[in-house]
């Protein structure tokens, strides 16, 4: 369980608390300094490190050959930075959930533009799904949800600040109504009746 005052500090915030913590429990770590490092699809047996400097220098010594995962919010370390650009902010309790966070909102973003921004809170549970299992896997739909730009405030994404506690596990999606309609079509279906 993540401090709310940790939560409140550092986490981005576009994500409600609730979000944070449910992230963190599905995709992260209890401990900032857990360092995984996996190797196609094999896991890397590492030393587990008791100290900023010992995941670090794990993370230093990996990255680059394998995935590297750092920390609280076992964020993606190397994606788009190379190693001598990593900084301790990646094994920093705040750092890293801010760092998380603010790349998991934008997975997030991605997934919910894929799904067409839908404005329906059913729907919420299945995005966030897909998008821990994006952020596990690096990628969602063939986008490399890392590397890929963040489809920002045109997918929609609306964290409403005055939502009550009993609906924060929910985020409301909210779409531009200038932009309905505008999607490309996905499936062309103009051949159904053998026309």
């Amino acid at each position: 369980m993540l401090d709310a005052a940790l939560i409140q500090q550092c986490a981005d915030p576009s994500l409600k608390p609730a979000i944070v913590e449910q992230f963190v429990s599905a995709a992260g770590s209890n401990d900032p300094f857990a360092v995984t490092v996996k190797s196609g699809s094999r896991l890397v047996l590492v030393p587990k490190a008791t100290s900023a400097d010992e995941a670090m220098a794990i993370v230093r010594q990996y990255v680059g050959q394998a995935v590297v995962r750092v920390g609280l919010t076992q964020f993606p370390a190397g994606a788009g930075v190379k190693a001598a650009d990593l900084k301790l902010d990646l094994v920093d309790a705040c750092g890293n959930l801010r760092m998380g966070t603010a790349m998991f909102a934008k997975v997030l973003r991605i997934v919910a533009k894929w799904y067409g921004n839908p404005t329906s809170q059913e729907v919420f549970p299945q995005i966030f799904e897909d998008a821990v299992y994006a952020w596990k896997t690096g990628e969602f739909e063939g986008v490399s949800v890392f590397q890929a730009p963040d489809p920002g405030a045109e997918a929609g994404l609306v964290v409403t600040p005055d939502m009550k506690d009993e609906d924060a596990e929910v985020i409301e999606l909210q779409t531009n109504a200038a932009e309905v309609g505008k999607a490309e079509m996905r499936i062309d279906l103009s051949r159904i009746g053998g026309q």
